[in-house]
């Protein structure tokens, strides 16, 4: 299976990843089951799939233990490369993000022992807090690079003045945040800047929730993260459950389903090296990795950005 190469950096991954938040994100859906999960990370490895991306909030670390756990019991750690995210700790009233050089340090190790390993791929900085200098904070993820801890920095949900202040010094090789055909905000300044710096970037929610996935029915409703995400409510979602009727049309003709056209459409774009869908049971990691057999043609390009314009 062709690789490809994540912007800047020496990692080589299969373009189609996998987000593990329903990997003992307990906090984030209800009634998750562990063993599931980690069959859908066998499932992924044993069949191509060798970029992971997890998190400490996802789970409050469960997500970490259980995708070390896989990696042992599968014996690929040297053909994985493991993405996680931190720089955040748990309080009384919710998540407290820390970006401070001395957290940072701590939660690299916090979540080396989670995942078993003495090296992490690809680490990032969650979420900004609001004290810390971004070049700082990326500036002793440098020096944990040099000691080998981590061999890539990434930053998720900046904005775009603190991303050129994280990488004042060129350090930052991975860019993640929200970008799908339904929110395409990062198109107008984030995409332009990641592109000419050589930053790769990462969409998170590239389903849009699993809207793109094309199984949703207007009479839907949702009991997790999702109730509260505008684009699945009232009059919007049957919006957006029209224009989904007409990529499903798309997928039709060329006789592939609905989420792995999706994907294909965004490794389209030069900004975009790989994609990191989410997936609870195994039959749908196999799904995304079908997204690697379909090619699109210019046109069918443009007919999906039209249809989300």
């Amino acid at each position: 299976m062709a690789k490809v190469q994540i912007g800047k950096t020496d990692l080589q991954v299969n373009p189609i990843g996998l987000g593990a938040n329903a990997v003992g994100g307990h906090n984030l859906y209800p009634d998750l089951n562990e063993d599931t999960g980690k069959e859908l990370l066998h499932a992924g490895i044993d069949n191509g799939l060798n970029f992971i991306d997890t998190a400490y909030s996802y789970g409050y670390g469960r997500s970490e233990e259980l995708v070390g756990e896989v990696l042992q019991e599968s014996g690929a750690r040297d053909e994985v490369v493991v993405a996680t995210k931190g720089a955040q700790r748990k309080g009384d009233s919710g998540i407290i993000r820390d970006n401070s050089p001395a957290f940072l340090r701590q939660t690299v190790e916090d979540s080396l022992k989670r995942l078993q390993t003495d090296y992490i791929d690809l680490f990032y900085i969650h979420f900004p807090d609001e004290d810390t200098p971004k070049d700082e904070a990326v500036g002793e993820l440098q020096r944990m690079r040099e000691e080998g801890k981590i061999r890539a920095i990434g930053v998720s949900n900046f904005s775009m003045e603190q991303l050129k202040q994280a990488n004042k010094d060129g350090y930052v090789d991975v860019f993640q945040g929200e970008y799908n055909l339904i929110k395409r905000q990062a198109e107008n300044e984030l995409l332009p800047y990641v592109l000419e710096q050589q930053i790769s970037f990462v969409p998170y929610f590239p389903f849009a929730a699993g809207l793109l996935a094309g199984k949703y029915t207007k009479d839907m409703t949702f009991n997790d993260l999702r109730k509260n995400m505008p684009h699945l409510q009232g009059e919007e979602f049957e919006h957006n459950l029209d224009k989904v009727a007409k990529l499903k049309a798309i997928a039709e003709d060329k006789g592939a389903d609905t989420a792995p056209l999706v994907l294909a459409w965004y490794l389209a774009r030069p900004e975009i090296d790989a994609v990191i869908p989410g997936a609870k049971r195994a039959d749908q990691v196999l799904a995304n990795l079908s997204a690697l057999d379909i090619q699109l043609t210019p046109q069918e390009i443009n007919a999906i950005s039209e249809i989300f314009s």
